[in-house]
């Protein structure tokens, strides 16, 4: 994983694989990823994928979302058929721009453990979160199931493979904010030692680079810093000053990060690359670190998903991310941050 690059968080509108894959390949050239289309319908969107990478469990839905079904159904032939499309996808773009074999890198991504427990119920109704046994089967599977899926990657693109873990439930869980599914169901915090082991079951399961994203208001970095992950996401504008202590460490233990930069829908004022770069060139000199760890160290991306952006502007903004990219990486003294 390097630094200095534009990439996606992984969702994308539409419905069509196909003109999803050829425009992320063509708008992220240095690291495009596995696109999501969730407006498919179940088994498209982030848990209801997981469905397809699981081994040896596998989801149905209610009316709440997902829960754990004791046999294959609709949601995980679903699940299965709308991944195996997105994976045909890409190999013809990936041959389409000439990059069979050539070892270039390409992004996965899937729910993480917690997020997944946490939104996902067990077949009487309450979360899997709430058994640690069934929070234990669900991790181990992903981890097998998700190392089975960058293989898969691997081998049919001829590329190098990075797993992004999604936990945007993170913060919630680790707090006990979390609701059960009545008011009468509490669901304890989640000890950061327990959560640690957790990711880590998943995380150290791949032989791939992991990246640990969240799209939370209140990104637990401490958390995600130490983790076994090789580098973590998150929204640029949601650091506070309670955040730049743990934001430093990680970077002084040589993890990448990658910083949401770009809206997830068109602001009224038109941004250009600069106005996009500028927040990042700001946090670094906030944080006493020199302008090139920008290259070497940051990656930037927009502040979520895209499924729920216009397609004009989602292929705009990453525009200007790949745009700011290069100049970060290029002239990054260059770049006024008042």
């Amino acid at each position: 994983m390097t630094g200095g690059v534009a990439t996606g968080i992984g969702s994308w509108p539409g419905t069509d694989p196909r003109e999803a894959a050829a425009t992320i390949i063509g708008e992220l050239p240095a690291l495009p990823h596995l696109v999501e289309l969730p407006e498919r319908g179940i088994g498209a969107d982030m848990i209801g994928r997981v469905s397809a990478l699981l081994v040896d469990l596998r989801f149905d839905s209610t009316t709440r979302g997902y829960r754990l079904a004791a046999r294959p159904g609709a949601v995980s032939r679903r699940a299965r058929d709308v991944l195996r499309a997105d994976l045909d996808a890409i190999e013809e773009a990936w041959e389409t721009a000439g990059l069979a074999g050539t070892g270039r890198v390409v992004k996965i991504q899937s729910a993480g453990p917690l997020t997944l427990a946490a939104e996902v119920e067990l077949p009487g109704g309450h979360r899997v979160l709430t058994d640690s046994g069934a929070v234990r089967d669900l991790s181990e599977s992903l981890a097998e199931g998700l190392a089975r899926h960058a293989a898969e990657v691997r081998r049919r693109l001829g590329a190098e493979v990075i797993v992004q873990l999604d936990e945007p439930r993170l913060t919630t869980v680790l707090d006990g904010s979390l609701q059960g599914p009545s008011i009468l169901n509490t669901i304890r915090a989640l000890p950061e030692p327990e959560a640690l082991h957790i990711l880590d079951t998943v995380i150290t399961a791949q032989s791939a680079p992991v990246l640990l994203h969240t799209c939370a208001s209140r990104p637990a970095l401490s958390t995600l810093g130490r983790t076994a992950a090789a580098g973590i996401s998150f929204d640029a504008s949601t650091i506070t000053t309670a955040d730049l202590d743990p934001l430093g460490e990680i970077l002084d233990a040589g993890k990448k990060v990658a910083l949401g930069l770009a809206p997830t829908a068109a602001p009224a004022t038109p941004p250009t690359w600069r106005t996009i770069a500028e927040p990042a060139v700001r946090l670094i000199d906030r944080l006493g670190f020199s302008r090139r760890l920008l290259a070497d160290q940051i990656l930037i991306t927009p502040t979520c998903g895209l499924a729920t952006a216009t397609l004009p502007w989602s292929r705009h903004a990453l525009t200007l991310l790949t745009e700011a990219a290069r100049a970060l990486t290029e002239d990054p003294d260059s770049i006024t941050a008042d």
